[in-house]
């Protein structure tokens, strides 16, 4: 199986955070493992604006975490933007929307405390 890490759970994994479940770590672990653009996005955003810091720069710390954790990028396709407009509004985060349409459309599980995937019908795992 394949998993989409949300933002969150990817930072945590990161930083080897205690709020990162277990069953996530297990899934993390056993698992090919994605990141989409989508949340380095998300990343860049609250770094601006304050809300994150990270232990390195942005440009160093995402690809050495990638390369170090064997993580895969899911970049941001056209048919997936085009598949948050059919997505029924449960939450209006874009960064979720489009990470719950890279799931559908790649039929993957999500890594994420967020049980707004759930309403989508997604597989999350936490």
């Amino acid at each position: 199986m394949a998993v989409l890490l949300d933002t969150h759970a990817f930072l945590w994994w990161c930083e080897d955070s205690e709020q990162l479940s277990l069953n996530a770590r297990r899934a993390i672990t056993d698992n090919d493992c994605f990141v989409s653009m989508a949340s380095f996005w998300e990343i860049a955003i609250k770094l601006s604006l304050g809300k994150l810091r990270l232990p390195a720069s942005v440009e160093r710390y995402l690809p050495e975490q990638m390369s170090l954790n064997g993580f895969e990028t899911l970049e941001i396709g056209f048919r997936q933007i085009v598949g948050v407009a059919t997505l029924p509004w449960h939450h209006r985060d874009p960064f979720d929307r489009l990470l719950a349409a890279q799931c559908a459309e790649k039929g993957l599980a999500i890594v994420s405390r967020g049980p707004v995937f759930d309403a989508y019908g997604l597989q999350r795992i936490w």
